[in-house]
């Protein structure tokens, strides 16, 4: 018999898998391998999978979501009371990271026409958090859990970080058009979302699988990346987001991890 029979998906664009085909929701960017359904087909449980492109941790608890000319109610609001397994994968969004990072890309791969247009549009900056940022993301993950729990006192909670974006192995301006200052500044990002899930964790006694630890060595610029490089304006959808290789290693992480009993 499987351990899990219902699994529920709460997250943003790193859980939903926006770019890998077959398309579950365009709409909300959401793939049909994204590491959620990869992780039901394993156990052969029921989804219900919630996440959104561009989702943070209010828009999971209270806040509508306009995704383009669709309002999107509160992703807890929909999870199931009798999920088993539920997985969480938000805070990106809440620190600006991979927006800051889809900006810059974009400013500085724009050609000498549309370059200028582009920086008053996008009005891209080195990405910098504030303590509050980071506590109100780490508050906002936790009280996700709580939520969860309240709602569906069986599930086991899983807390689902993110993969990494860069390593030490991306060279500037080769494998992205970042100069070294912009790919410490988004590595500091992602060095501070890590702390983030780990502390909502310690604070919850939910448990963590931490796919930055897991995809390292697989940043762009290594010989085998887990996300997608930076595309071209006109398909830019999927830039700077796991793959479905990517997808595939979180999924066997989380199946792995929650096949032994919570700690």
């Amino acid at each position: 018999m499987a351990p899990y029979s219902n699994i529920a998906a709460l997250g943003s664009s790193y859980a939903s898998g926006p770019g890998i085909d077959p398309v579950d929701d365009r709409t909300v960017g959401r793939s049909a391998r994204n590491y959620p359904h990869q992780l039901a087909q394993r156990f052969g449980a029921a989804l219900t999978d919630l996440t959104v492109s561009g989702a943070t941790t209010a828009t999971i608890l209270d806040a509508p979501q306009r995704v383009l000319f669709t309002k999107i109610a509160p992703q807890i609001n929909g999870r199931p009371t009798n999920a088993d397994l539920v997985t969480i994968t938000a805070g990106g969004n809440d620190l600006g990271y991979i927006a800051a990072a889809l900006k810059l890309g974009v400013v500085a791969t724009a050609d000498k026409y549309t370059r200028g247009s582009a920086s008053r549009l996008l009005r891209p900056s080195l990405p910098q958090t504030t303590s509050d940022q980071i506590a109100l993301a780490q508050a906002g993950l936790a009280r996700i859990v709580r939520e969860v729990r309240d709602r569906a006192p069986g599930a086991r909670v899983v807390l689902v970080d993110y993969l990494p974006l860069l390593g030490d192995a991306t060279r500037p301006g080769v494998d992205v058009p970042f100069d070294a200052q912009t790919i410490a500044a988004l590595r500091t990002v992602a060095d501070e979302l890590a702390a983030v899930f780990r502390d909502a964790a310690a604070e919850t006694a939910a448990d963590l699988v931490s796919a930055s630890e897991l995809g390292r060595g697989h940043e762009l610029g290594s010989s085998d990346p887990w996300v997608q490089p930076l595309y071209p304006v006109y398909r830019l959808t999927g830039s700077f987001h796991p793959t479905a290789a990517g997808m595939q290693a979180v999924a066997d992480a989380v199946a792995d991890h929650v096949s032994s009993p919570a700690q």
